[in-house]
């Protein structure tokens, strides 16, 4: 999770029993986007931001051909979603069926409230 993922949306999916890595918890507080990005693409984890900086990068990797996966989503939405309307979103993901990333290394989260 990057940094600028909001604590209460990472606490609630912990509580839930997913696996998440925080970049403080790899890094300290100032590491480059770049750097931290690269790190959960070499993990092979699912980088999740709402950072647009972030996403520009991941489509200089996209089109550098460069193998990631990233879950996305414009820091506006936390003015207009709940924090349950985004673990609900994350849970539908995982709950698909297909891959979510099989065709497109970028999703971008779409909760509902």
């Amino acid at each position: 999770m990057d940094a600028c993922v909001n604590g209460h949306l990472i606490e609630a999916l912990q509580k839930l029993g997913w696996d998440i890595v925080r970049a403080i918890d790899v890094y300290p507080e100032g590491t480059s986007d770049p750097v931290v990005f690269a790190h959960a693409a070499q993990d092979g984890r699912v980088f999740v931001t709402n950072d647009a900086p972030i996403a520009l990068l991941a489509y200089t990797w996209l089109a550098e051909g460069r193998p990631f996966r990233m879950i996305f989503w414009p820091q506006e939405v936390y003015r207009s979603t709940s924090i349950g309307s985004l673990v609900r979103a994350f849970e539908a993901l995982a709950a698909q069926a297909d891959d979510p990333f099989s065709k497109y290394p970028v999703v971008h989260l779409a909760p509902h409230d």
